[in-house]
């Protein structure tokens, strides 16, 4: 085997490989000894047949095998000498000339192909315990915990009937058909659909125009869709809705205790507002940890400045890329309407993508160096907790999973980076900066939009 390199720029390598057509009869010759003890010719005993008559009957088929086999252990060892780590598995190039292809199956010629791909850049880590970051954390108080109890006792109100009018909080059940310029259009009917009055669940006017309505009631109801509507067909349009009130119902909380509790599944009313105030720590704990987080890759990022493979920026920006358009797509909407142009977008994205290319690898050179391992039962675990995000569909969705390697595969990114993080994070300086809660949720939608 006769190794060139003909391209080395930057992370970009291309290599000629050159097999002698002695090397390839030779495998033909043995392979061709192994079968006469493997087939059954008509006219011939066991074991008997001449190879000159094998090469004539199998040696097409067994030779294009031994092409192939030949391709993909030179090509792993011409790697593999090279010490080098390649971004993702090399293109190979054979010629599509018929005539060569035919002189080479027939062992008249060698086999001459091309080896192209990018390496791993070699990176050199900064140094984790000089990294410096700050955690905000908030203090839960007891008027928190109170205020959070409170909305999910309100959540639990029920209606009861009432033969009064309509007036805010109360909940009116109504069949209605929502038509422009006299004709219905698509999401605009429904019947027995309830209404709680005040809660701005609908477009601007429709509750307002339910107020003082009783049971019996037909009106016409006049909205204007908003501008920004997410259906771009309705966006700023007049509507007309034809309205039958079927019932009115007027709000009833029960009872704050220890009976509403137990309906919660707790014992007491204390134990409810322990698990509480443990979930709204949780959540603040959930947020607070993202935003070290984001500092942290923010930190990394700039630590590390080394060229990319560009075949793995361009697969994540395609990706991103085609996810941000079919979200576009289906809420009806333009770059345009996002204030930006496809242009500005795309350079952001391609910006977006390099930085994600690049901070995996500092994370998975980090991870590999600090040993981080991933269970099977980590794994099993974020397989269960994405199956239980399709409720009805749970056991389609689990074999799905098993007959796909490839998803169980990805399901493991999530949980390397974030052992990774909590890695790195034990090495750094990190000081708690206490915050206001409104000062932490920003902080997270900023995050969010970034």
């Amino acid at each position: 085997m006769e190794i060139t390199e003909t391209t080395s720029d930057g992370l970009k390598r291309e290599l000629k490989v050159k097999i002698a057509a002695s090397e390839l009869n030779e495998r033909l010759s043995k392979r061709l000894d192994e079968l006469k003890t493997q087939v059954n010719l008509k006219g011939f005993r066991p074991g008997k047949v001449p190879v000159d008559h094998l090469r004539k009957v199998y040696g097409r088929s067994v030779m294009a095998e031994i092409l192939e086999q030949t391709i993909s252990e030179s090509t792993q060892k011409a790697i593999a000498d090279r010490k080098e780590r390649p971004a993702f598995d090399p293109d190979i190039s054979v010629t599509e000339n018929s005539e060569e292809i035919e002189k080479v199956i027939a062992g008249d010629s060698d086999l001459d192909y091309t080896i192209s791909f990018e390496v791993l850049p070699e990176i050199k880590l900064t140094d984790l315990t000089k990294l410096k970051l700050e955690k905000p954390v908030v203090e839960v108080t007891d008027e928190e915990v109170d205020n959070s109890l409170k909305r999910i006792h309100e959540d639990a109100v029920s209606y009861k009937k009432k033969d009064g009018k309509a007036d805010d909080g109360d909940q009116v059940t109504i069949d209605y058909e929502g038509k422009i310029d006299g004709k219905a259009f698509d999401g605009g009917k429904a019947e027995d659909a309830p209404v709680v009055l005040g809660q701005g669940n609908f477009i601007p006017g429709f509750e307002e125009g339910l107020k003082g309505v009783k049971a019996g009631d037909k009106k016409t109801i006049d909205c204007t869709f908003p501008k920004d509507y997410l259906a771009k067909e309705l966006a700023g349009k007049k509507a007309k809705f034809d309205v039958a009130v079927k019932q009115v119902a007027e709000p009833e909380l029960a009872k704050l205790d220890d009976e509403f509790a137990k309906k919660l599944g707790y014992d007491t009313l204390a134990g409810l507002r322990d698990a509480v105030e443990a979930r709204v720590k949780e959540e603040y704990e959930s947020v607070s940890k993202a935003r070290v987080k984001r500092e942290l890759l923010d930190s990394l990022d700039k630590a590390h400045k080394f060229e990319v493979p560009a075949t793995l920026v361009e697969r994540e920006f395609e990706s991103v890329w085609q996810q941000v358009n079919d979200e576009l797509e289906k809420a009806g909407r333009t770059f345009e309407d996002e204030d930006t142009t496809e242009a500005k977008a795309r350079k952001e994205y391609e910006e977006l993508a390099e930085r994600r290319v690049r901070l995996g690898l500092v994370l998975s050179e980090i991870g590999e160096k600090a040993e981080v391992k991933i269970t099977d039962e980590e794994v099993n675990q974020a397989l269960m907790e994405r199956v239980q995000q399709f409720p009805g569909q749970e056991r389609e969705v689990f074999e799905f999973y098993q007959k796909n390697p490839q998803a169980v595969a990805e399901l493991r990114v999530p949980i390397f980076e974030n052992k990774v993080v909590d890695h790195i994070l034990e090495q750094a300086s990190v000081n708690d900066k206490k915050v206001s809660v409104d000062e932490l949720l920003k902080a997270g939608e900023e995050d969010e939009a970034a």
